[in-house]
């Protein structure tokens, strides 16, 4: 009978007055009074509980999944406005718009500016390589969008085909050679001697800042470097041998360099020697010709448009790129060649960058090309050699002393251009651009990046046309700022004299 009562529906069973569902013996329940209702089963009870557990915990976990998706999208919102307001406050400051002054701060505020310093409100976008071989879109020209491929990551550098149109290639050599092109000679003139007076600088100092090792004996390869890039000749370990034997200067034949054989050598000695025997184009640790370009105002049109694109792709502010070095156009004919070198060089307390040494207030000895951005063009296509090698492009680790290594020179483009991590093929009208600095971790520049050691292999048949766009930053943001304010002062004094001449002429027309 009870378990027929089971298989009713819900609402019978307050009606059911078995012993089962009545109250205890203990109380007596009253006639008008309803029965209390019946204890279900055990076994749906708990069901029932499992079942609303179940629903808690996913609810619980839907609303921190919901919450957790709220967050990623404000962070990405927040990085988005962030760096939109970065940019906006870097071209605001450090560019007006439709105009070409390129002010940093206010006129009516220098005084107060060089009193405390520039505020830091100028910020260096720099464009994310993800991995190698990853392709960007990017849009340069109205109408097409151009494909931006990363081809390492240490250095960050990139590819862009059809940067520029083979018309534009065309008008650019075009221009160079009506203006005319020079020796890009890198030897150091005379004179290398009274700059080490300068610098006061004993033998033991410089033969210790030369001894990377520090073991006490300069080896073949610690002079090779230091040579190359001080007297801009190309030495090989057989020059050098050469060179120890007509100065008499490695005594004991073993090869190297004590401090009391270097103390002997005059500053000068491998130049003056190497001039004396005389030297070789192929020597030189570039090989090539080369003119300059101007961009800017009354330039032709393509060099303009050349340097609206450049500021697009780097996504810098224009006034840096249009205050930057102008175009440098470059030809090498078969035979040349630029060895593995750094465009810019570290920049230490005691250095200045050439373009903000007036901004500088001090006197250096040292100066240095701060070009924090290198843009590459293939000006045409080269019939046999003259890649642009990366020799330790994406490499684990970077040292000086592994670069030459038994009968492996690694800077050498001449010989062992083949050896190095990465070669781009010259390719008529691509661009390649890379960073020569790290970033400082605060927007602006930092240290050098060492893996932006680059060359220009050896043309081994036809002609290589290229050209250079540098963007010039120097990692001293002060310095930055003050030469900033500088070349907008002058300007804003340029303008107001014509402007007052011609007022004055007018008046007297009136």
């Amino acid at each position: 009978m009870l378990s027929g009562k089971m298989m009713e529906p819900q609402d019978d069973i307050e009606e059911d007055d078995s012993p089962s569902a009545s109250a205890p013996p203990s109380s007596s329940p009253s006639p008008s009074s309803s029965p209390p209702p019946r204890a279900l089963p055990r076994q749906r009870t708990s069901l029932q509980k499992s079942s609303v557990c179940s629903r808690s915990y996913f609810m619980v976990v839907m609303v921190f999944f919901h919450v957790y998706i709220i967050n990623v999208i404000a962070l990405l919102l927040y990085v988005h406005y962030n760096n939109g307001s970065n940019a906006i406050s870097a071209n605001r400051d450090f560019t007006s718009s439709d105009s070409s002054s390129h002010k940093v701060t206010g006129a009516s505020d220098a005084q107060a500016t060089a009193d405390s310093g520039f505020p830091r409100n100028m910020f260096l976008p720099r464009i994310e390589g993800i991995r190698v071989g990853h392709v960007q879109k990017v849009s340069l020209v109205s109408g097409k969008v151009h494909e931006m491929k990363t081809l390492s990551l240490k250095p960050l550098l990139f590819e862009i085909p059809d940067f520029l149109s083979e018309e534009e290639c065309a008008v650019v050599v075009r221009l160079a050679q009506l203006k005319g092109l020079m020796e890009s000679q890198v030897m150091v003139p005379e004179g290398q001697e009274e700059l080490d007076q300068q610098l006061n600088l004993s033998p033991e100092e410089i033969f210790n800042f030369l001894d990377l090792n520090q073991d006490g004996q300069l080896q073949p390869h610690e002079i090779l470097t230091h040579s190359r890039v001080r007297d801009g000749i190309w030495l090989t370990s057989e020059n050098l041998k050469e060179i120890y034997d007509g100065l008499k200067a490695d005594l004991d034949g073993n090869g190297l360099l004590s401090l009391e054989e270097f103390g002997r050598l005059r500053s000068d000695a491998f130049q003056r020697f190497l001039l004396q025997r005389g030297v070789e184009r192929s020597q030189l640790v570039r090989n090539s010709r080369h003119t300059w370009l101007y961009q800017g105002q009354g330039a032709h049109q393509v060099l303009q448009d050349l340097r609206k694109r450049v500021t697009l792709l780097t996504r810098l502010p224009s006034s840096l790129v249009e205050l930057s070095e102008p175009l440098q156009v470059v030809r090498y004919e078969q035979g040349g060649h630029y060895h593995a070198h750094h465009d810019s060089g570290p920049v230490y307390p005691e250095t200045a960058c050439t373009h903000t040494r007036l901004a500088a207030n001090t006197t250096s000895p040292f100066q240095t090309s701060c070009r924090y951005i290198t843009v590459l063009f293939y000006l045409n296509n080269v019939q046999e050699g003259g890649e642009t090698t990366f020799p330790v492009a994406d490499n684990r680790t970077y040292e000086e002393a592994s670069l030459i290594q038994n009968d492996v020179d690694l800077l050498d483009t001449r010989k062992h251009c083949d050896k190095g991590n990465l070669r781009v093929k010259p390719v008529k009208g691509t661009a390649v651009f890379w960073y020569n600095y790290l970033s400082d971790g605060r927007g602006w520049v930092g240290e050098q990046d060492e893996y932006s050691l680059h060359g220009g292999c050896v043309v081994t048949q036809g002609t290589k046309w290229v050209a250079n766009n540098w963007i010039n930053v120097d990692p001293d943001y002060q310095r930055q700022a003050r030469y900033q304010l500088l070349v907008s002062q002058q300007e804003s004094q340029e303008q107001e004299e014509p402007n007052s001449d011609q007022h004055i002429e007018a008046h007297q027309d009136l």
